[in-house]
C-alpha cells in the first residue's frame, strides 16, 4: 500500500474506497478527503490511483493507495488488514466498485453476466468479509455501498445489472438488521451520473439506448457529497438509503 498522508487529526475517520480510480469512487475519495478524513483509494489501475492521491495530498488532504481487484477475496482481506495495521483502525468501507454491462437477455452474453455478479455482488461480499471482523471488534464502523436506481426498477437490457443491484440493496438491509447498533450501513442509489461505466457496454442495442438515456447526467461529485453526508452524521444517526439523480431524469 502506497502512503501519501501526514498524521491524522483526532476525530477524523479512516475510509477505504474501492473503485476509486475514476468516476464515483474518485469523487467520493476527494469529497471525503476535503471533509478531513483519511482516505485509502483502492482499484486495479495503480497509475490512476497515484494521480488522484497526489492531487488530494497537494490540496492538503491525506490519502493512500492500494491496488485491489475486489473479485479476489484474499486480496481484499489483505488490503483491509494493511489499512488497520497502518492506521490502527478502519472506520468506513465504501464498497463502490461496479460494472454495468447492459444487454438484452436474448443476447446471451453469459460471460458479462458472470462479470457483473463477480464484481457487483461478490465484490461487496468480499469487502464485508474483510471489514466486518474489524468493525465488530471495534464496536463501530460504517459500510457504504453504491447501488443504483436499477436497484429499484428494471428496464430493458438491464435485467442482470438490476439483479445485482437489487441483491446489494437486499444484502445491506439484511446486514443492517444483523449488526450491533454501533456499526452503520448506507446504500446510495445514483441515477444517471457522468462516468465511464457506459463505455464498457458491448451490446449495440444497449449502447445506443444509453446514448439517449445519459443525455441528462449529474457529476460524480454529487454522489461523493451524499456519501460524505452519510459518513459525517453523528454516531446515533444511521442514513440507510439515499437516491440521488438528475432533477431532469425521467424515469
Amino acid at each position: 500500500m502506497t502512503d501519501h498522508e501526514t498524521d491524522q487529526p483526532t476525530g477524523t475517520k479512516t475510509v477505504l474506497v474501492t473503485g476509486a480510480s475514476s468516476g464515483i469512487g474518485e469523487a467520493t475519495a476527494r469529497e471525503l478527503a476535503a471533509a478531513g478524513h483519511t482516505v485509502v483509494l483502492a482499484a486495479r489501475r495503480a497509475d490512476r490511483l497515484e494521480r488522484v492521491a497526489a492531487d488530494i495530498t497537494a490540496a492538503g488532504g491525506r490519502a493512500g493507495t492500494a491496488v485491489l481487484d475486489v473479485t479476489d477475496a484474499d486480496a481484499f482481506r489483505r488490503v483491509v488488514d494493511a489499512v488497520v495495521a497502518e492506521h490502527g483502525h478502519l472506520d468506513v468501507l465504501v464498497a463502490n466498485s461496479g460494472v454495468m454491462l447492459l444487454s438484452p437477455m436474448t443476447s446471451l452474453l453469459a460471460d458479462e453476466w458472470d462479470r457483473m455478479v463477480d464484481v457487483n455482488v461478490k465484490g461487496v461480499l468480499h469487502g464485508l468479509a474483510a471489514a466486518l471482523p474489524h468493525f465488530l471488534r471495534q464496536g463501530s464502523g460504517h459500510v457504504v455501498t453504491t447501488a443504483s436506481i436499477a436497484a429499484h426498477s428494471v428496464v430493458p437490457t438491464a435485467a442482470v445489472y438490476s439483479a445485482t443491484k437489487y441483491a446489494v440493496r437486499a444484502l445491506m438491509e439484511g446486514l443492517r438488521q444483523d449488526l450491533p447498533a454501533g456499526v452503520r450501513t448506507t446504500t446510495i442509489s445514483p441515477g444517471v451520473v457522468e462516468s465511464e461505466l457506459a463505455t464498457h457496454i458491448t451490446d449495440p442495442t444497449a449502447s445506443a439506448g444509453m446514448d439517449v438515456y445519459r443525455r441528462a447526467a449529474i457529476p460524480p461529485a454529487a454522489i461523493g457529497r451524499a456519501v460524505a453526508y452519510a459518513v459525517g452524521e453523528s454516531a446515533d444517526v444511521d442514513v440507510n438509503e439515499l437516491v440521488v439523480r438528475p432533477a431532469a431524469q425521467r424515469p
